[in-house]
């Protein structure tokens, strides 16, 4: 059965203030790898094609925020370690330093509070227990700690309408769109297949 997707974004909005610009020589942090440009084609092929709905309506706190994963370290902050550089905790394990390159735009931070959580994917008739399962998924590229201003920018668009600033990250962001929608049998709209086809082509 595959379940329709009101919103193919979710953010977790956090602190939004101003990036401050940093030395942009410092590393970036992958996200888990995606699968293979090929693989990713194979799945896309795979994936059930429907009009987008938003019935039942969204809302956003029928998903549960993040899960402890391992002491007082939930999946935000979990994330955050694993996308920094020289990341520094407390006693909570909230991120008070670190250094961060934003996948999405290549804009460095070092700030945590500049930092949100994206979610590639949404989806609807889950259980709470699917839903919370999704939300805190650290084995597949789709939590990534990108800059906050691209909250706004994104907003609810899929991938046929708003992809990366940074052109380089756009099959990288294709690829783990089709891994996520695949694994959790996930729909797409036909202007999305075509969007994915698109990107997936120029890798």
């Amino acid at each position: 059965m595959a379940f329709r997707v009101p919103f193919l974004i979710l953010f977790a909005c956090f602190s939004a203030i101003f990036a401050t610009p940093v030395d942009q020589g410092i590393d970036k942090r992958a996200l888990p790898t995606p699968i293979a440009v090929s693989t990713a084609k194979s799945y896309l092929s795979q994936l059930t094609v429907a009009v987008d709905s938003n019935s039942p309506a969204y809302a956003r706190d029928l998903f549960k925020t993040w899960d402890i994963i391992s002491g007082t370290c939930d999946t935000r902050e979990t994330v955050l370690k694993r996308d920094g550089t020289d990341v520094v905790t407390d006693s909570s394990c909230k991120a008070t330093s670190g250094n961060w390159v934003s996948p999405y735009d290549g804009v460095a931070t070092t700030l945590a509070s500049d930092l949100d959580i994206a979610w590639l994917s949404g989806a609807r008739n889950w259980t709470p227990a699917q839903r919370e399962a999704y939300a805190n998924d650290l084995t597949r590229p789709q939590l990534v700690a990108i800059t906050d201003n691209l909250n706004e920018s994104k907003g609810d668009k899929d991938i046929a309408q708003w992809q990366p600033p940074l052109a380089s990250f756009r099959c990288t962001y294709a690829r783990a769109w089709v891994q996520v929608k695949h694994y959790y049998d996930l729909t797409i709209d036909s202007a999305e297949k075509s969007a994915l086809e698109d990107i997936l082509d120029a890798c």
